[in-house]
């Protein structure tokens, strides 16, 4: 009973702290005053979570400001200096890593390329190992003031312990995140061990490996294009094609989030043969690496080894030349309008399912397309989706551009550390190798 009471007692402690550290990065700087109501608690609580935070290093003094007849009031915010993240971006196209303080300010970043449709596990782990010692050698950084490394990677994730049960992502001595991406070729691989073996780091610094569109989705909701929405669905279009459906914009609220395999959604029955083995997927017409294979079979002039990205530009110059270019190409356009067409039912789909009051789209390939085919695929959507539901979701572009998933990976030990009022994971014990305990 005791040791019960002691664990609530610390629960509930913690928990104070992740309330204040919550409200003071999302809605910060506040004073003591705005705290409690903004959090729900006492005044005295208050008063002890700050000055612990304080003392931590955790938050800082932010100015005054002047109060109603009284005395000025001192503003906090949480300390941009007090820990470090990194976020990697997994991508089509390259590995991006990106070294941020807390306030998520780019002190560091470095990109190493891939080849076209180059997933090779080895290599991918190498240019994480390099990416990372480069961005905090570069930024003059110690690893012991990561707050953790946040990794996004296409297909599903799932979490295990060393046992083979689900576990704690993130925790270092368990097997952790195994990825099966099977467009990419990854077949449960153990990438989380594969990393924590490779990547030079302190043990106590957690990895924290998602899917690439829900970490997408988690940057939009909280400082892009859903901040203050309920419900999001998110679109990442690159080379594949996924979404993410957020449920709640702050950890504080609940937030839910669940990456979707909507890229292998069927919208053509007996249609083309996707890359994952399926026919018809929403990624085998509207997906980067789809619409280079589409405009080539059109005759569209293009090298025959133009990459995805070459390939989009030069299809995306051939439908909208500029008043100064040559006359449209109308192969170019009809290719578009059916993307456009695949693409509103797609976003249907996620209205009649979801009913999110805003639907964004992302990733650079739907970056370069979305704001010339946005307003056929909310006509489209309209025409595909049932009225009253169409009629309360908004159908826009991502607001933070081409790094989102790189952003949206840091926040994952961000989320983690604010959670824990500020506190950092407990080290795990180093398991001896199996030859050791044999022996």
């Amino acid at each position: 009973m005791a040791e019960r009471d002691r664990r609530t007692v610390r629960d509930l402690r913690r928990g104070n702290r992740a309330r204040v550290l919550q409200r003071l990065y999302f809605d910060g700087p506040l004073s003591r005053q705005e705290l409690g109501p903004a959090t729900g608690l006492s005044s005295g609580s208050i008063s002890n979570v700050v000055s612990e935070l304080v003392t931590e290093g955790v938050l800082e003094e932010a100015g005054m400001v002047d109060s109603e007849g009284g005395r000025p009031r001192t503003l906090l915010r949480v300390s941009p200096t007090s820990g470090l993240l990194i976020g990697i971006d997994i991508g089509e196209t390259r590995v991006r890593v990106e070294l941020f303080d807390l306030s998520l300010t780019e002190l560091g970043r470095t990109e190493h390329l891939l080849a076209q449709h180059g997933y090779d596990v080895e290599r991918v782990v190498a240019h994480v190992r390099t990416g990372v010692a480069d961005v905090l050698r570069d930024a003059d950084a110690d690893a012991a003031s990561l707050l953790g490394i946040g990794i996004g990677v296409p297909g599903i994730v799932e979490q295990e312990a060393s046992n083979g049960a689900p576990g704690a992502a993130g925790v270092a001595g368990a097997t952790g995140a195994i990825v099966h991406g099977q467009t990419i070729g990854w077949s449960a691989v153990p990438f989380e061990k594969l990393l924590r073996d490779a990547v030079e780091l302190p043990p106590e610094v957690p990895l924290f490996i998602d899917n690439g569109a829900k970490t997408l989705g988690q940057a939009e909701m909280w400082f892009g294009g859903g901040r203050g929405a309920r419900e999001a669905a998110v679109a990442l279009i690159g080379s594949g094609v996924g979404a993410c459906v957020v449920h709640a914009s702050t950890p504080d609220e609940n937030a839910r989030s669940s990456a979707l395999e909507w890229g292998h959604t069927t919208v053509r029955i007996r249609g083309r043969r996707c890359r994952c083995g399926s026919l018809g997927c929403l990624e085998a017409y509207a997906g980067a690496e789809a619409l280079r294979e589409r405009w080539q079979e059109a005759g569209g002039p293009l090298p025959a080894d133009a990459d995805d990205e070459t390939a989009l530009a030069a299809l995306l110059a051939a439908a909208f030349p500029g008043p100064d270019g040559p006359e449209p190409d109308p192969v170019a356009l009809s290719l578009l309008d059916d993307t456009a067409e695949y693409l509103g039912a797609a976003v249907a789909d996620l209205i009649n399912l979801f009913r999110p009051e805003r639907i964004l789209i992302g990733g650079w390939a739907g970056l370069l397309i979305g704001p010339r085919l946005l307003p056929e695929v909310r006509r489209y959507a309209g025409e595909y989706a049932l009225r009253h539901a169409a009629a309360r979701t908004a159908i826009e572009m991502g607001q933070l551009g081409p790094d989102a998933v790189t952003v949206g990976a840091a926040t994952l030990p961000l989320a983690d550390f604010l959670a824990r009022g500020g506190s950092r994971p407990p080290v795990a014990p180093v398991r001896p190798a199996a030859s050791a305990r044999r022996a």
